[in-house]
């Protein structure tokens, strides 16, 4: 696992720990793509939910985010991701301004509890048992929180063998993808 492009490209990440889902080379590009062409990345805010390795949200921090808030509920690949971040924040590209932080939390108690500015982007790649009703759930209670506001996007990954998860009300889903076993969702304000 490495960082694919930006200021941190080449980064090798640690290795996946048993119970973690990588996302794939070939997902992560085309998905940052997308999150380029829809122009959020530069200066955001964002939320990395299901965070495992961290290795979505460290691209963001790659590609231009300024903020990181990396939630992950297994304690060892928790202790890993803050390892991580740590590191990270001690290299050359690190930024003045930018600001990266591992929390061992659930990420629907972490939502639930939110209180504070709106993310840009929201970043949720569960195991793929989690039930889909449990992670249009957890997207209701995005929607509703002070997590997102009308310019947040929300990406969502699944299996391609899941049932398609539902947009919380005033959200739509502006994007679907396949990528193999892989499918990803894009969830805007309608």
């Amino acid at each position: 696992m490495h960082v694919i492009a930006g200021r941190f490209k080449g980064l090798t990440l640690p290795a996946a720990r048993t119970g973690t889902r990588p996302t794939t080379d070939r997902t992560k590009e085309a998905l940052f793509s997308r999150l380029e062409a829809l122009d959020i990345l530069e200066g955001a805010r964002v939320l990395d939910l299901y965070a495992g390795t961290g290795a979505l949200g460290i691209e963001a921090l790659s590609r231009g985010a300024r903020e990181l808030v990396a939630v992950e509920s297994a304690g060892p690949a928790a202790s890993v991701l803050s390892k991580t971040l740590g590191e990270l924040r001690h290299r050359r590209e690190w930024e003045s301004g930018m600001s990266a932080h591992a929390l061992r939390r659930r990420a629907e108690q972490f939502v639930a509890d939110y209180a504070g500015p709106s993310f840009a982007l929201v970043l949720i790649d569960p195991p793929y048992a989690l039930e889909t009703e449990q992670c249009e759930t957890l997207m209701v209670n995005l929607a509703a929180g002070e997590a997102t506001g009308p310019a947040s996007v929300i990406i969502l990954e699944r299996s391609t063998r899941s049932a398609d998860p539902r947009p919380p009300r005033d959200w739509i889903v502006s994007d679907r993808r396949n990528y193999g076993e892989t499918a990803v969702f894009t969830f805007e304000h309608a």
